[in-house]
């Protein structure tokens, strides 16, 4: 990991109290990026509720905390609502502005793919707002999730007409081919 000896990583569980954090370092991608094609952000209050209805599915939802501060989160939701899909997740992964290039994302995303390995899933995607955000088609990559496609110019925002990249990998290869329910 890039990270300096200096500051402590922890990864945990997201509580209550991180969300006023965890908002303001997603504010920052509505606002400036193109990772979401979310165009307002959501306050504290909705993004507890969004929290309440993953962790309430069963889905894992992570902070990184360096020295006692969140600088990142990511958590793990379902891909699309109807029955078919229950077996398919779709990861999320955000870094606080200032803190990219220091692993923290390969430490996230590195530790919600263990918890959802143990879990009953079998595919997670990545939905990746913006062809050319390379840092975290890479990051998946390393993680062993495959480029499977690129929905272009799905999405408006910042003026731009911006594509979606699609990327999947396997979980829970020893699990039975076929779900029990």
């Amino acid at each position: 990991m890039a990270l300096h000896e200096a500051n402590a990583l922890t990864i945990r569980d997201a509580n209550a109290a991180d969300f006023g954090v965890i908002t303001r370092i997603y504010a920052h991608y509505v606002l400036h990026a193109l990772a979401t094609f979310e165009e307002t952000p959501p306050g504290a209050d909705d993004m507890r509720a969004r929290h309440a209805s993953i962790t309430g599915a069963g889905l894992p939802y992570l902070v990184a905390e360096m020295d006692g501060v969140v600088v990142g989160y990511t958590y793990a939701t379902a891909y699309r609502p109807r029955s078919a899909y229950r077996h398919t997740i779709e990861d999320s992964v955000y870094i606080a502005d200032g803190f990219g290039g220091r692993g923290l994302g390969l430490a996230l995303l590195t530790a919600l793919i263990e918890r959802c390995d143990a879990g009953p899933w079998r595919q997670l995607i990545a939905v990746i707002g913006n062809s050319g955000n390379a840092g975290s088609i890479a990051l998946h990559a390393r993680l062993g999730f495959e480029h499977v496609g690129v929905l272009r110019k799905v999405g408006y925002k910042h003026g731009q007409w911006v594509d979606t990249v699609l990327m999947q990998r396997s979980l829970g290869e020893d699990k039975a081919v076929m779900p029990q329910k």
